[in-house]
């Protein structure tokens, strides 16, 4: 199977987090809607990130081994698709994603697909909480930067929890956001603020916390329902199950192909 996509740009996060930009070599990239991923893949004689576990089994060389990954980019984004990808150390394709450098090259799926987007919601739905952790943000990343306009009535919140401040990924593009655009709310939670070498001035605890409470409209930007607002999940498990039994409390109903709903759920891990 031919490597036909190069690493155009590979931004370093944090330990064990990785952007990737992707350009296809001879082929266009397909049209997708915000929400989709792509499925990459190396072959098994690729080189393993330094400190990542040794294989139990090695794949054989000529073997590709493949993933999916959610898309960061906007969808108006032509001339490369964006990855935001965590270190598996022992997982078998994120080592090797993690020894790429730029010019090198990998392969790439030239469908991309996926049901979790924004395309099921009606017009009378006006709003849209994001929540996330970890990695679980970059398909929200590709629906801001698509989606969200200005002025026109809909309002958008990212969530975003993560362990530490430095894993919180695109925060200085969201925090830009949310500057400049009074539909937008970027809303960062940390779970292990003594870890930080300086005080930490935001939100601390875990992202399905801030589902409940009085300040809840303030971090918001508006006062989410059933009836106005729908809602998706992407991350931790943990992080998932937790939200999805408060919100269906709340009246939310998880949204499935045979039945509409206003919860959205993408189940990665």
């Amino acid at each position: 199977m031919e490597l036909n996509a190069i690493v155009t740009q590979r931004i370093e996060v944090a330990p064990g987090l990785i952007i990737l930009q992707l350009k296809p070599e001879g082929w266009e990239l397909p049209d997708f809607i915000p929400g989709q991923f792509a499925v990459l893949g190396l072959p098994g004689s690729s080189e393993r990130v330094r400190y990542s576990d040794i294989e139990d089994e090695k794949p054989e060389n000529e073997k590709m081994i493949k993933r999916a990954y959610s898309i960061a980019s906007s969808s108006s984004e032509k001339e490369y698709v964006e990855f935001y990808v965590t270190l598996v150390r022992s997982g078998a394709l994120t080592p090797r994603l993690f020894s790429l450098k730029v010019g090198d090259k990998l392969w790439m799926n030239s469908k991309f697909t996926g049901m979790f987007t924004l395309s099921d919601i009606k017009e009378e739905y006006k709003n849209v909480v994001l929540l996330s952790t970890g990695t679980g943000l970059a398909p929200y990343m590709s629906m801001v930067r698509t989606e969200l306009e200005c002025g026109k009535g809909r309002k958008f919140a990212v969530i975003h929890g993560a362990r530490h401040s430095w894993d919180l990924g695109y925060r200085s593009e969201l925090v830009t956001m949310e500057r400049i655009c009074p539909d937008f709310s970027y809303v960062p939670i940390i779970s292990r603020p003594d870890d930080e070498p300086t005080a930490w001035q935001g939100l601390t605890g875990y992202v399905q916390d801030l589902l409940s409470g009085d300040n809840v409209k303030e971090l918001f930007g508006f006062e989410p329902s059933p009836e106005d607002t729908h809602v998706f999940l992407c991350g931790n498990p943990g992080m998932i199950e937790k939200a999805m039994i408060k919100l269906e409390a709340d009246g939310y109903r998880e949204h499935t192909k045979k039945i509409s709903g206003q919860l959205h759920v993408e189940k990665y891990w």
